[in-house]
């Protein structure tokens, strides 16, 4: 786990591409290396040493005929045996990163599909000019470019690319996506120029008239290309297909030169993780969790039961509410644009814990949108009930009408059009799209093309639709992203094994009767569980890992409120009308509890156009 940045641009600099690099000291506080040609081409790399200790393994690196030159973040776990694609090849170091570069100095871009792992990677042809840059398949590894036609340049995080131009202005248009999402979905950022590099694709860029010039983005995986035509109903044989795939991806994913454990919460799939790795290490695993203790649920008590019956070296840091809330301040500066999802603050907390025993921990993400975890997944297919359809219209205005219980649940049925479903059931406490064109200034947005369908050879439910639409955009744009941020403020790694490519090329064709089955979810997932933790460890109802946002914006997170959502503040960034705006928050602060999530998206939204907008 590392951080990259740099440049492809004439005029650019030595200092400042160290400068842009040295932003992200928190991603690899072990080694700075640089590489620069006058031809305006640089290569930044922070490096956090994981595999291979050694300072063979420092980047950038440099192919064995020095005619290329890379940097590259992330771990690729099948490295040992892509080094067969390079027979009598003398190997300098025994680490992935090395195996990454003569892969692609042998075979070009078609290598990346080869790579299970998660990346992001650039590599300079020396002789050719030419720039090539790649990210992982799922999006794990984050990757961000700048292009305007006359500059380019790409980094690990916005903040590198905002040292690289301070001036730049705010994109009006990935606004309503956050306040739909509470995220930025890709290719959009939150600045103009630049963009989310998108899963599972490169870029080439050559100079042109002393301009970059980008090639169009070309695909190496995509989901599509791994749906099948028929799907895997045996349950007997998907029990053991799925066992074997999971112990394989875990086992490849402890591999590490540096001490490793499980971030542990006591749910099916950090459990899943956590057991699977205490049979396949040889050495007892290091389990980390947090306890609130003051929370509406504290699920520490069962995350230290299934530790004890799994024999782990477990830590538990017992917090109060308030030391999650004393993380809120430090939410811009470490995803450094609007973000929503507040389970940031505890994956904060539980990232520090780690840090201070390991240097890698393995986390569950990824379980719930391959094995229908979600309730949303139920609602796609309700919704496709022809008698509900029929009457949604006249159950949603009798909603509004009803107390706040019956508000929140009919928002459900609120939904504009077909066409933007996937994500009004994603984001049911969000604002609506007809919420939208009373609540901005501005209009010419559309979601329709961020609820397409993703292409199948094989006739796709509504469940599965929805399934695979978290995986291309919840799992990558916020899952992905708030462990990504929250981990490498602490220089920790986490590997995300339940997203190992067997295993998501295995849950896209399982029947879903094995996903779901007599309305227990994640059902196949659970019974290879079950085989290593008895399932009474998991008679509970299932608790999110957040923090409880509606009392604290209620009491703790007012003056955050109170400082952000005025009317001075909102005219003067004139993205919302303030009279909606102001009405909401007074609907909540009256006791409409439903509208607390859109009055915190609203409070971010300002709160970081004060500290960021011009």
């Amino acid at each position: 786990m590392c951080g990259i940045a740099g440049f492809f641009t004439q005029g650019s600099t030595r200092p400042q591409l160290q400068e842009a690099t040295d932003t992200m000291v928190h991603r690899g506080p072990d080694a700075g290396g640089y590489f620069y040609e006058d031809c305006g081409i640089g290569l930044g790399h922070r490096r956090l040493s994981i595999i291979d200790l050694s300072e063979g393994a420092h980047q950038p690196m440099y192919s064995a005929d020095e005619r290329y030159a890379m940097v590259y973040n992330g771990e690729v776990y099948n490295f040992q045996e892509l080094r067969n694609k390079l027979p009598g090849h003398n190997w300098k170091t025994h680490g992935d990163s090395e195996v990454v570069l003569e892969l692609f100095v042998r075979y070009g871009a078609e290598s990346f599909a080869w790579l299970n792992g998660m990346f992001a990677v650039a590599i300079f042809d020396k002789h050719s000019q030419l720039l090539t840059i790649a990210r992982d398949p799922v999006g794990i590894k984050p990757l961000y470019y700048y292009y305007d036609g006359k500059s380019f340049s790409f980094s690990s995080e916005l903040k590198s690319i905002k040292q690289l131009y301070p001036n730049l202005a705010i994109n009006r248009e990935a606004i309503p996506y956050f306040l739909h999402l509470a995220y930025i979905p890709v290719p959009l950022t939150i600045y103009k120029d630049v963009y989310k590099f998108p899963s599972g694709h490169y870029l080439e860029v050559s100079l042109n008239d002393g301009a970059p010039k980008l090639s169009e983005m070309r695909a190496f995986w995509q989901v599509s290309q791994h749906i099948k035509a028929e799907t895997i109903s045996d349950e007997a044989q998907a029990k053991k297909q799925l066992n074997d795939i999971l112990f394989g991806a875990v086992e490849r994913q402890l591999i590490s030169d540096v001490p490793s454990g499980t971030f542990l919460s006591g749910g099916i799939d950090s459990s899943a993780v956590t057991a699977i790795a205490s049979k396949v290490s040889s050495t007892k695993i290091k389990t980390f969790s947090i306890a609130v203790v003051d929370g509406k649920v504290n699920e520490a008590p069962y995350a230290a039961a299934i530790a004890k019956y799994l024999g782990t070296e477990h830590y538990e840091l017992p917090i109060h509410q308030k030391d999650i809330l004393d993380m809120v301040p430090e939410l811009l500066g470490v995803y450094d644009e609007p973000f929503g999802d507040t389970s940031a603050f505890p994956t904060m907390l539980v990232s520090k814990l780690a840090r201070e025993h390991v240097t890698v921990a393995l986390s569950g993400d990824g379980g719930d949108e391959q094995f229908y975890g979600y309730g949303t997944y139920t609602w796609a297919q309700r919704l496709q009930n022809p008698m509900l359809r029929a009457l949604r219209k006249p159950l949603y205005a009798a909603s509004r009408m009803a107390p706040d219980y019956y508000k929140k649940a009919g928002r459900m049925l609120g939904y504009e059009k077909d066409s933007i479903l996937k994500s009004h059931i994603y984001g049911q406490d969000y604002f609506h799209t007809n919420e939208l064109k009373s609540l901005l200034t501005f209009n010419g947005y559309s979601f329709d093309a961020l609820n397409r369908d993703v292409e199948s050879i094989r006739p796709l439910s509504a469940r599965e639709k929805q399934s695979f639409w978290d995986m291309v955009y919840y799992l990558q744009d916020d899952l992905l992203v708030k462990v990504d941020r929250a981990s490498m403020k602490y220089s920790l790694e986490t590997r995300v094994p339940l997203l190992d490519l067997e295993v998501l090329k295995f849950s896209l064709n399982l029947h879903e009767s094995l996903k779901e089955k007599n309305g227990e979810r994640k059902y196949l997932l659970k019974q290879v569980l079950y085989d290593l933790v008895p399932a009474q460890y998991f008679d509970r109802p299932k608790w999110g890992f957040g923090i409880a946002l509606d009392k604290a914006l209620q009491n703790e997170l007012r003056p955050l409120v109170e400082q952000y959502l005025t009317k001075a503040v909102i005219e003067k960034h004139n993205i919302v009308h303030a009279r909606e705006a102001l009405a909401l928050k007074d609907r909540f602060y009256k006791g409409e509890n439903s509208s607390y999530f859109r009055l915190w998206l609203l409070t971010v939204l300002h709160w970081w156009l004060e500290e960021n907008g011009k």
